[in-house]
Order: structure tokens, then C-alpha cells, then sequence
């Protein structure tokens, strides 16, 4: 897409979050410390979220400005980390465009069909993308709302906190779009890739379209990063992603890549940067490479592969995010801190690393045990 300079309201433009420890540390730089966020921060760990989403379905909390402001804020304020990750789900720009889509409590979401065949493509792309534009009003405000927050806030690192966009790769969005709903193998998908390529082409194109728009809507109203989170790609082969996924995803991140904003460089000199971008996959280890080569600046980890190893596998030079067990928020003290340590020891293997989850925060966790992990990675990753 055409290059956009962000305004200079945005908080990047403004200074106030392009030398976070975030930022830095997704353009390969490293700060006074290891940064830290959680993937699924904002959520149902937290007795504070769970009273204010009381009598609200998810999707409309999803769809409250206020709310999902409000949501975003709750775990900066309680564990000090480096950054908001947006409150939102994957299928909320679905849901803005008029698919008929709710989130079912204990399953997840649930559409009114699959769209497994030509004919249920046919009738779901002849709903135009661009309708987004106008419909993620409520997405605007509420990253407004958010960074207005954000921009006051400051956890010891001297700028303010960044907000970090959301959205759902094109194959994740199209593996619930063709099987109507959670699948654990995918394989209405994986299916209609093979068996209908034409088909799928023309899915995977129409989910591109709109999870970009929806990134791209969070970053102009302010948020300082952006996150694709694929949670399903681990079910594919190599070949089969970089044949009839990585393209879709490339072009989601089109509309990200040309936004720019002004600063200027340690020396003072005016410098034109992009809005960082890092790519996330779970059990996506043997697609590390070329979920990095869709061009993005950081590659989210999970679990299943340590950081040394991750990077061997993706090349020099590309800054790394993740990787604690999730399982070890529940272990012993001794042996969560272990293994934070290990973390932040193998992730010294990249040029900057941003700590995190090799997935999300279990909704039974200890809210105290994460404000100890960011603690300890503020400590042990100076």
C-alpha cells in the first residue's frame, strides 16, 4: 500500500513511545533491560476483568470502547509490563462486516455455517472488506481511549508505555470460517486448500483483506506495534504454508507496511521509521523461517522451541519474542525463576528479545506470580 506518515499526535511521532524498551527491542536494539509483556494479559487470570465483564458476551465487550479500554489498561496498572496488547479477538472484524459469529463461552467461536466449499466462499467474499473501514469505529476509540492512558504512564523506563495492535492471521480466520467453528485438526481447511484451490485462493485473499484493515485501523488511532498471531498454522507443512498461506499473510501485513512516522536518531538527525511488526504461530517451529520471510521485524516463539534453537533457525539478526512455558506459572517458585533465567539466557542468542509466554496466560494463574516474572525480568535481564 501507499506510504503513510502517521500523524504527529500518534505516540510514536510525538516521542513518546519510539525509544520504549518495546520498540527498541522489536527494531533489534537492546535497553537498559529485557522488555516484557504476556499474550492473553488482559483476560480471565485477572479478579478485576472478571467482575467488569460480569453479564457482558465477549464480542461485546470486544465492541465497548470504554470497556475494552478499560481491560487493556487493567494488567499495565497491575504487573508493570512493557507494553498493552489491544483487548480484541480474532474474529471481531468478521463480526464488524456482518458474519454471523459468536464466541460460546468454554468452545469458542461459532459461526451460523462453515464456508468449506465454492459456495459458501462465493457468498462470504461478496461481502466487501472495505466496509471495515467505516465499521471499526469502535476499535478507533477505544485504542484512543486506551493511549491516552498509555501516554501517562511509565513503568521506569523513561517513555510511555506502547499499546501493541491485534489480529488474526488469514489462515486461523479461515480455518474457523471453513469448519464453523474450533476444529483440533483443521481439517475442513486443509481440505478445501487441496481440493479446491480456487476456492481457497479467494478465501484466503478475503481474510487477508480484512484482518489487515483491522491492523491497520489500530495503528493509525495510536497503538505503536502490531501483532499477527497465527494459532493455528502449526497444523501445516512447510510446503503448504509457504505455498497457500504466506502469501495471504504477507498481503494482511501490506497495509501496516507503509506506515511510517518522523523522529529523530540518537545523533539528533531527522529519521523516517516503520511501525514495528512481529509474527506469532503456535507449534510453528519448522515454519519459523518463513513466517519471518512474510516481512516482519520480530518472530514470536512458542514452547516447544527454545530461543538459541529458534534462532539458528531463522537467521541472524531478527529480534526474537517469547518463550516461557505456560505450564511453569503454576510450578514452584524456584523452578518458575529457573526457568525465566533460561529464557532470558537463551534469548540473548538474538539481537533483542522481548520476554513473554510461548502462548497465553491460563486463566487459573496466579495473578501475583506474573508481576514476579516481570519483576524478575527487569531484574535478571538488565
Amino acid at each position: 500500500m501507499a506510504r503513510v506518515i502517521l500523524s504527529p499526535q500518534h505516540p510514536l511521532s510525538a516521542g513518546l513511545t519510539g525509544d520504549s524498551r518495546l520498540v527498541r527491542a522489536y527494531r533489534g536494539e537492546r535497553a537498559d533491560t529485557t522488555p516484557v509483556w504476556f499474550m492473553r494479559q488482559a483476560g480471565r487470570s485477572l479478579p478485576e476483568y472478571r467482575e467488569l465483564r460480569v453479564g457482558t458476551r465477549m464480542l461485546d465487550a470486544c465492541l465497548d470502547p470504554a470497556m475494552a479500554s478499560e481491560i487493556t489498561l487493567q494488567p499495565v496498572r497491575r504487573h508493570g509490563v512493557d507494553a498493552g496488547i489491544f483487548f480484541s479477538d480474532i474474529v471481531v472484524p468478521l463480526k464488524l462486516v456482518g458474519v454471523d459469529v459468536e464466541i460460546q463461552p468454554g468452545r469458542g467461536p461459532v459461526f451460523g455455517r462453515g464456508y468449506a466449499d465454492a459456495a459458501g466462499v462465493a457468498e462470504l467474499t461478496a461481502i466487501d472488506p472495505a466496509r471495515l473501514d467505516e465499521a471499526s469505529a469502535p476499535i478507533a476509540e477505544a485504542v484512543a481511549l486506551t493511549i491516552a492512558e498509555l501516554n501517562r504512564t511509565d513503568n521506569g523506563s523513561g517513555t510511555a508505555t506502547p499499546l501493541i495492535g491485534f489480529a488474526g492471521a488469514p489462515f486461523t480466520l479461515a480455518a474457523y470460517l471453513a469448519e464453523g467453528g474450533p476444529s483440533k485438526d483443521h481439517l475442513a481447511a486443509r481440505t478445501l486448500m487441496h481440493a479446491d484451490p480456487g476456492a481457497w485462493r479467494a478465501l484466503m485473499d478475503w481474510t487477508a483483506e480484512l484482518t489487515g484493515r483491522f491492523l491497520r485501523a489500530q495503528v493509525l488511532a495510536g497503538a505503536s506495534a502490531a501483532q499477527l498471531f497465527d494459532s493455528w498454522a502449526g497444523a501445516l507443512s512447510l510446503a503448504d504454508y509457504e505455498t497457500h498461506v504466506a502469501p495471504a499473510s504477507a498481503n494482511a501485513l501490506s497495509h501496516v507496511h507503509g506506515l511510517e512516522y518522523e523522529t529523530t536518531d540518537s545523533a539528533g538527525s531527522p529519521v523516517t521509521r516503520a511501525v514495528p511488526v512481529v509474527h506469532f504461530g503456535v507449534g510453528t517451529g519448522e515454519l519459523l523461517g518463513a513466517m519471518h520471510g512474510i516481512g516482519v521485524d520480530a518472530v514470536g516463539v512458542d514452547y516447544r522451541v527454545p530461543l538459541d534453537v529458534a534462532a539458528a533457525r531463522i537467521g541472524a539478526g531478527v529480534p526474537l519474542q517469547g518463550n516461557l512455558d505456560p505450564a511453569l506459572l503454576a510450578a514452584p517458585l524456584p523452578a518458575l525463576e529457573s526457568a525465566v533465567r533460561e529464557v532470558l539466557r537463551r534469548g540473548t542468542a538474538a539481537p533483542a528479545h522481548v520476554f513473554n509466554l510461548g502462548h497465553g496466560v491460563p486463566p487459573e494463574t496466579d495473578p501475583a506470580v506474573l508481576t514476579r516474572v516481570v519483576e524478575l525480568v527487569h531484574e535478571a535481564g538488565a
